[in-house]
């Protein structure tokens, strides 16, 4: 009990703490500026990626275009009138605005806000222009938005108005043709050449004339209205919309003729539907989740009503909100591999500051441990010191993180501050309680080698630790991956069950470390019973000068393990290169792709005649694509894409690009009865070589196929089923191309000016696209930003390891002066001391980041971002890696010159002195 009441507060010296800050005033500066330049770059990092997240989700958005609009549909109730004729619905435009009010509401808030406001759009059928020696079609439509459509100015006649001034009317199914009146654009009635008053000459797809008047001419207020986009004919006439060399032409209504335009056709002619176009600006990352589920319950309750006309919900908002939440927990992941390995190095080279201010301040310590100084005393003093330096460099980092990103994320910034304040105390408190040990080393041989060998278990238990903790990491890595979940009941961020994933890639540079570590001593002892041998003194003294500190951790840890990261970095870099470029072939299947629409189809072979005729085009090929086919195996549908093709000219078009070939196409034309042979390619497994398969068809049987082998990845699509054209035909099913992929130097060019419907995709945009994409750029951004702070950080543990021994190594060498040796001589023992830590991180740091890039580029998922159907191979910039090794040999070469000019005037005296 006395030893309690003895006991006292720690009382630390501040004139102490004053004068060892003053005197080791540089150490300290360094510290502190390796923990503000690094608690910058944490700090800012989870920030950027943040707001790069929703400039992705919002890039996403924009580039999905109409397939990110959400769409409800209804059918029209029955205008059956009483005496078996066809009633004419004067509230017909109040039926429309209760329908988008319904659709609105059945919304909610939260999706509500993220979407434009809604516009009805009423669409009659396409009909045929039956005058002219031009193929042309028209098309009339009804828009409404909150008021009433897009604002007009009617430069001839009027708005369109009613047929008849009764508001009703019964007409029988086989009168004449119902009046409807309409309105032309300027551009559309200059190219009809009509005007106010002049019937439009069109037939329906049965031959029968149509009544369609010209009520006036109008002039749009704002043509990049979004309204218009839904109906660009009705701003000017849209060649090929309807197929090779069609006109398409449009007819506006407004809420009085829209009654006689549901009267001028059939009954289920006239479609209505409401549009909510998505608002990019409006989307964020964190609403991605909840409004990814809001589509997919509309969905769902699609067509449940029973009370009204039910909302039938079409959209593809969810799977695009969906993708981008992949795409930006993998690159969040991705980016905490690299920030772990930075902080990793950081923490070692802060060890090994820690290690070489606690050498300068040894003899200091030891006096003060003499005049009576505690333990405790001392201990609080270097904490108070470290903890000052650690916390305010921090501070300023995270501060300039602040002002250089929308926030800051001061959690990765903890292990350096941490790291920082409790390195520079425990090595001190440590080295003064050995300097003051009365413990006497054991005269009995047994005893010292128990010391030893108690110490020898200690090391070990660290690094079987170590191993276990690296063994753990990598086996969940490739169990689970990294990406965090993503679903809609997840949020996607980091989370605790990851800290070991993400760590895989450290914890691996780490035991890389620890194994060279071991080796190197032995290296060093067989190099010094070598050079014994011989008879160059030279040799001799550098084997013994490197064998001696062969023995020390933390350099050789600091080396390997910086540029063993480093290298990662940089292959991380060049295989996220590669791949996009790899991607964008994939993606596009040539050097241009042309996607023909639907009503253009039959267009597609004379469009391949004119696209191969062009000058600089290699190849050309067609195929029919078709996504989400109805394929049964067994008794489970599928929805692959289904390619068919002719795949000999397929098989030509992949052996001259760089995407992989495919053998196995050549077994889709060999001869033999019996099935449709295909090639067949699944994400899941579902579908195998050797797989019966059957194709469904409308009003006819299904046609059965057999899986003969692997397809190539077609489109980036995880399901693919492809067949021969020529097979599938003799097996009752021709084929109607779609598609058609270009190859050579001139095709973006051959396809710049078609005159069909139809998307025109080119290689060298998608490359482009997706290299200034938000988290393709600032991932690779992070990535050479990491390789060149983890190269800084191993050559500033290359001059604090040189700088922590010179006092002893020149000591040493200066003696040997004394003994005969030349200056120049000296030298080269000393860069025997310095290099042989360097070479081997030079040489085995870049192999075992190529070992780790191999075991961890994988799972972490890296085809997000690239575009790809699989992950990308690993690229190797070995120019790269060899410039790293340089920069660690140079930095090396260069230490000894420095030191030997810096000790040049030291006396003979003082250093025969020391140690006395």
């Amino acid at each position: 009990m006395n030893r309690w009441l003895t006991r006292r507060w720690p009382a630390p010296h501040w004139p102490s703490i004053r004068g060892r800050g003053r005197t080791d005033l540089g150490p300290l500066l360094l510290t502190g500026a390796v923990i503000a330049i690094v608690a910058l770059l944490a700090g800012a990092v989870p920030a950027l990626l943040r707001a790069a997240a929703d400039n992705a989700v919002q890039d996403t958005v924009r580039r999905a275009g109409h397939d990110s609009n959400v769409l409800a549909h209804a059918d029209w109730e029955r205008d059956d009138g009483p005496n078996g004729g066809r009633v004419r619905t004067a509230g017909l435009a109040d039926d429309i605005e209760n329908f988008r009010a319904r659709a609105t509401y059945a919304l909610g808030p939260d999706l509500d806000a993220a979407l434009l406001p809604p516009v009805a759009v009423v669409n009659g059928p396409i009909l045929s222009v039956s005058e002219g020696n031009v193929p042309r079609t028209f098309q009339f439509t009804y828009l409404a938005g909150d008021l009433d459509g897009p604002d007009v100015t009617w430069v001839a006649g009027n708005a369109p108005g009613p047929a008849v001034p009764d508001e009703y009317i019964e007409v029988p199914y086989d009168g004449p043709p119902w009046p409807v009146q309409v309105g032309l654009s300027e551009a559309d009635a200059a190219a009809l050449g009509l005007g106010p008053g002049d019937r439009i000459p069109v037939k329906d797809g049965q031959g029968h004339d149509k009544n369609v008047r010209i009520s006036g001419i109008y002039r749009p207020a704002d043509s990049a209205d979004p309204a218009w986009q839904l109906a660009p004919a009705l701003l000017e006439p849209v060649p090929g919309a309807d197929g090779v060399g069609t006109t398409r032409f449009g007819g506006l209504l407004s809420r009085e003729s829209l009654p006689d335009a549901r009267l001028a056709i059939d009954e289920d002619q006239l479609r209505r539907t409401v549009h909510f176009v998505a608002e990019p600006d409006a989307l964020t990352w964190d609403a991605t989740a909840a409004l990814a589920s809001q589509v997919v319950k509309l969905k769902a309750v699609s067509g449940s009503s029973v009370r009204e006309e039910p909302l039938r919900w079409e959209s593809q908002l969810d799977t695009t909100l969906r993708a981008a939440r992949a795409r930006n927990s993998a690159a969040s992941a991705q980016a905490a591999v690299l920030l772990v390995g930075v902080l990793t190095a950081t923490v070692l080279v802060l060890l090994l500051a820690a290690d070489l201010l606690v050498r300068r301040r040894t003899p200091a310590l030891s006096a003060a441990r003499q005049r009576g100084a505690a333990l405790p005393d001392l201990g609080t003093e270097l904490v108070i010191e470290s903890t000052v330096v650690a916390v305010s460099a921090a501070a300023v980092g995270l501060a300039l993180a602040r002002a250089a990103a929308p926030g800051v994320h001061w959690a990765w910034a903890v292990p350096v501050v941490l790291a920082g304040a409790a390195a520079g105390p425990a090595f001190g408190t440590l080295a003064a309680a050995r300097a003051s040990r009365d413990r006497r080393q054991p005269a009995n041989p047994t005893a010292r080698r128990w010391i030893r060998a108690t110490g020898q278990l200690r090391r070990t238990a660290v690094e079987v630790a170590v191993l276990i903790a690296a063994v753990a990491a990598f086996g969940i890595l490739h169990q689970r991956g990294i990406v965090p979940a993503a679903d809609d009941g997840g949020t996607g961020e980091l989370t605790g069950d990851l800290i070991l994933p993400i760590s895989a890639l450290a914890l691996g540079a780490l035991v890389g470390a620890l194994v060279l570590r071991r080796l190197v001593p032995l290296g060093a002892r067989f190099a010094l019973r070598q050079a014994l041998r011989s008879r160059r003194p030279l040799a001799v003294f550098g084997a013994a000068r490197a064998a001696t500190t062969a023995g020390r951790a933390l350099p050789l840890l600091v080396l390997v393990s910086s540029t063993a990261l480093a290298s990662f970095a940089l292959i991380l870099g060049s295989t996220v290169t590669r791949g996009l470029a790899d991607g964008a072939w994939d993606t596009v299947g040539a050097d241009a792709r042309v996607d023909v629409g639907a009503d253009a189809e039959a267009a597609t072979p004379a469009l391949a005649e004119r696209i191969t005729a062009a000058p600089g085009v290699d190849q050309v090929v067609v195929a029919q694509v078709t996504d989400s086919a109805r394929v049964f195996s067994e008794s489970t549908l599928l929805a692959p894409r289904l390619v068919i093709v002719d795949t000999a000219a397929f098989q030509r078009l992949l052996a001259t690009t760089p995407l992989p070939d495919a053998s196995a196409l050549a077994r889709l034309t060999a001869p033999g009865p019996g099935d449709v042979p295909a090639l067949v390619r699944s994400s899941r497994g579902e579908l195998r070589a050797g797989t019966p398969l059957q194709l469904s068809r409308d009003d006819a049987p299904a046609i059965r196929l057999t899986a003969v082998g692997t397809a190539p990845s077609v489109g980036g699509a995880g399901d693919v089923v492809i067949v021969d054209v020529a097979a599938l035909a003799d097996a009752g099913l021709p084929a109607v191309p779609n598609t058609v992929w270009v190859t050579g130097p001139g095709a973006a060019r051959a396809v710049s000016n078609i005159d069909v419907a139809a998307d025109v995709v080119l290689r060298a945009d998608v490359l482009r696209t997706q290299r200034v994409a938000p988290l393709t750029a600032g991932l690779l951004r992070l990535a050479w930003t990491a390789a060149a702070v983890l190269l800084a950080l191993g050559l500033l543990g290359l001059m604090l390891a040189a700088a922590a021994g010179a006092s002893e190594r020149w000591q040493t060498l200066t003696r040997l002066r004394t003994l005969g040796l030349r200056p120049r001589d000296a030298r080269w023992v000393a860069a025997g001391e310095v290099l042989p830590p360097v070479v081997v991180a030079a040489v085995c740091g870049p192999l075992l980041g190529a070992l780790l890039a191999r075991l961890t580029l994988g799972p972490l998922d890296l085809r997000l971002l690239t575009g790809q159907a699989a992950d990308p191979a690993a690229v190797l910039p070995w120019w790269l890696l060899g410039l790293l090794s340089v920069a660690l040999l140079a930095a090396a070469t260069a230490v000894v010159p420095a030191e030997s000019a810096l000790r040049r005037r030291d006396r003979l005296s003082e250093v025969l002195r020391a140690g006395e």
